[in-house]
Order: C-alpha cells, then structure tokens, then sequence
C-alpha cells in the first residue's frame, strides 16, 4: 500500500502515456483511410479496406486517445481539488487494465468484420459489456472520492466531468441494448426508426457528452492553472454547466433530416441545437476572457497556445454545428464532406488540442520535471497541428459545398446536371490536400511522442504529497 498522504499519480500516469500512444495510432489510421479516397488501390483486402478501418480509426480517436485523456485528467483533477487520493487504488488500476483490454479487443476485431452495426458504437455485444463494467468502476472511482473530499466546495470542472460519467454510462447501456445470435453476432433491440432516433441520441450525445462536457471539465481547471489566472466567471460556469447538460440531450435529431423520422422530432432537434448556441458560447467566452490580463504569456508559453486555439475551435464548431442543424443548411451539408469538416473542426481543433495542451501540463508535474523536455518542440507541435486542422477543415467545406451544389443542381427539364461520378471527380483535389492536413497533425504528434519520452525518461515518477487542508475548508 502506497503512502495515503501522497495523491494517485500512477494511474495518472499510465493513461496519460496511452493517450499520446493511441493518438497516434488513432491519427495515422486516419491518414490512412484519406489516402484510400486519394489512391482507392491503397484498400488492401478484406481487412484493411476503409470500410473496415473507418470505423477502427473513428473508435481509436474519440474512446481510445480521447477516452484515455479525459480518465487521466479527471483523475489528477477529482483529486488536486478534493484534496484527497483516488477512492481506491485497486479499481483505479483495474479502470486503465480494462479500458485498454476494450481497446486491445476493437482493434483486433474491426477489421475482421466483426462490427455492431451503430456508428461510434461498432464493438460487439461481449466487448460492450466489458466497457459497461469497466466504466461503472471508473464512476465508482471518480464519485468515491468527491463523496470522501476534504473540500467542502465541488469545484466545476468536477461538475462537467461528473456529468459525462453519467450521461456515457446511460447513452452506451441504452443505445447497446442488444439480441445476441452467437459469441461475436448481436442485432440491435430496437427497430426501424426507432433504431435510427436511439442511435442518433445516442450518437450526438456521445459528442455533447464524451467529445464535449468531459473536455469542458479539462478546460475549466488547465486553463486558469496554465495562464495563472483564476476562472473569469464562476457563476458563468454554473450556468454553463446546467444549460449545456440539459440542452444537449435533445439535439440528437438533427443527424435525421429529411428521414423517416417524424417531422416534428427533426424539428425539435433542429430548434435545441439552435438553443445550444448560447451554453456553449457561454463556455468558450469564459475560457477566453480567463485569459484577461494574462494574453501577454501566449507570446511566450506554446501551451497555452494550444488551450486557447482549442478555445477558438470550440467555439467555431459549436456556431457551426446549429447552423448545419437548420434544416434549409442541412438540405445542402447533409451526406456531403462539410460534415466531416465540422467533426475534424472539433476533434482536431478542440478535442485533440485542448488534450494535447493539457498533458503537456501533466507530465512534468507526474514525473518530477519543472517542464517539458523542450519548450520549441512545444511550439513547433503547435504550429505544425494547427496548419494541419486549416488544411483539413478549409478542404472538406469546399468538397462539401461542391457536393451539395452538384448533387442538387437539374436541368431546364428537370433531370440532374451532374453525375454522382461528376462530384467525386471534383472534390479528389480536395481530398488530397485533406491527406496532406492528416499528415501535418499526425506528424505534430510524433514530436510530442518525442518529446514525453525525453521528459519522461530525464524525470522520476512521484506522488506528489496531499497539502494540509485548512479547517475552514
């Protein structure tokens, strides 16, 4: 038994790691498949073609790169805050085992075809049970040491967190529920356009939950600690936090326009994603003018940089994203490229850099360094990623745009002008500077792999001890 005056740094440090290591997988498996829409002869067989490794790539990125730093910043942040150790050791430990096992287990059976038929829910019936228990341990873990803190106040990246513990845990049990027909085959419970309305729920709160509220609680407590400020407007981050939550729940319909969804539920999609605009604008204005007095510091420090352009994404993305929902826009993104571009804008521009930002901050603090092995790599990351993500999105709203003009444009007698061959001719360019902007953002991360490694193995790891805490507090 480790020393209980000390904090948790281990595991902290286990998923910390993984996080850089699965971004890496995640993001050259990304590369990858653009390159097959560049080169189709690059689709190698059965197993390695994009139907197979989209799925793979999507799965690595969001659970497995982004999964793994949201574990590893809720754990040092639950327990800086609260003032005390993880819950209990053991479970922490079987969470990191475990969630790499799930991992592990979708890389090998993806490409083998062995699928559930949902997308950002492909992994099969025995594989999401395995998640379902490792992630009730993680809750188990996480809501333990709020409830034994020695903090009197929950401070509200807690909330954030604590809220997409919760909401995934509900979105995977539901929208998994599954008729198993042999070990690795199951059908889903639900039918037709039900089927459809539960996934999409599913499916866009898995970004308004896992892609967004657990990113908040990472910008709301690496943001003041690295610009040395305290958060702009606490009273903001409440209300940011109970109108988010409760607004985002109800989008999810938007991903069904003009389906056999019923008319009044797209527009009730429609009409909450237009509404989302404000929490979200509340939150990434919050981030922003936490910087108040402190926007000197961006000249110098490469990691604030990341966690204010991360800002500068969110906020793009979550003015994006209600536009796209009007169902007019939607009639011209929908099935177009324009949508991949608004969810790189997001994973890339806020998930991946907000992340990156905010291990840069942890490792030196989890292996006894004052900073990062090099502050230039740093900057050199940045710069790279951030001409990476303006390739990528700028190229996929032109292919896109181009698509859903061409796709809707007819002749005088009403038969269609173009081709869908005609459209696919015209947006390859774009696809191609798309695999440039995959290579700059991956290349960015093999320097940051480079550089943990040169902190990781010129530093000690240590447990850094738990402060007295005042009887006030």
């Amino acid at each position: 038994m480790e020393n209980q005056a000390t904090y948790n740094y281990k595991v902290v440090r286990q998923f910390a790691i993984m996080t850089v290591v699965w971004g890496i997988v995640g993001m050259l498996l990304g590369v990858f498949i653009a390159s097959q829409l560049v080169w189709p002869e690059l689709n190698l067989g059965q197993y390695f073609h994009f139907g197979r490794l989209r799925a793979l790539h999507t799965s690595a990125v969001i659970f497995a790169f982004g999964g793994c730093g949201l574990i590893a910043t809720s754990y040092y942040v639950v327990q800086r805050t609260c003032n005390v150790r993880l819950f209990s050791d053991g479970l922490a430990a079987f969470t990191f085992w475990g969630y790499q096992l799930v991992i592990v287990l979708c890389v090998i059976t993806y490409p083998l075809g062995i699928t559930f038929n949902k997308e950002y829910a492909e992994m099969e019936w025995p594989i999401k049970i395995l998640l379902a228990i490792v992630w009730v341990a993680y809750a188990v873990v996480f809501f333990g040491t709020i409830a034994k803190r020695k903090v009197k106040h929950i401070y509200v990246a807690n909330w954030f967190y604590g809220a997409f513990i919760l909401a995934v845990a509900l979105l995977h049990i539901v929208n998994s529920a599954f008729v198993p027909v042999s070990l690795w085959k199951s059908y889903s419970a639900y039918s037709g356009a039900v089927d459809a309305m539960v996934q999409w729920w599913y499916g866009h709160n898995a970004v308004g939950f896992f892609l967004t509220a657990g990113f908040l609680g990472m910008m709301y407590y690496f943001v003041p600690k690295q610009a040395g400020r305290p958060v702009y407007s606490y009273r903001l981050s409440v209300v940011h936090f109970w109108a988010l939550i409760f607004t985002y729940m109800w989008a999810g319909p938007h991903h069904l326009h003009y389906t056999a969804l019923p008319d009044w539920t797209q527009s009730i999609g429609m009409v909450f994603s237009l509404i989302l605009l404000a929490p979200s604008w509340g939150g990434m204005i919050n981030g922003i003018m936490t910087l108040s007095g402190a926007w000197h510091k961006l000249r110098t420090d490469p990691i604030l940089k990341f966690l204010v352009t991360a800002l500068s994404f969110y906020g793009m993305s979550t003015f994006e994203g209600p536009m796209m929902a009007i169902k007019t826009v939607n009639a011209l993104s929908h099935y177009t490229d324009w949508t991949v571009g608004h969810v790189h804008s997001g994973a890339l521009g806020w998930v991946a850099m907000i992340t990156i930002g905010s291990i840069y901050y942890l490792i030196p603090r989890l292996f006894d360094r004052e900073q990062m092995y090099s502050i230039k790599l740093i900057e050199a990351h940045f710069w790279i990623a951030t001409l990476g993500i303006v390739l990528y999105i700028s190229s996929m709203w032109i292919a896109g745009v181009t698509q859903g003009l061409m796709w809707r444009a007819v002749n005088a007698d009403g038969t269609l002008t173009y081709s869908f061959i005609d459209s696919v001719k015209a947006t390859h360019p774009y696809y191609f500077i798309r695999f440039l902007g995959g290579c700059c953002f991956v290349s960015g991360m093999f320097l940051m792999f480079y550089n943990v490694l040169r902190t990781v193995f010129d530093g000690k790891p240590v447990n850094a001890p738990i402060p007295a805490v005042p009887a006030h507090a």
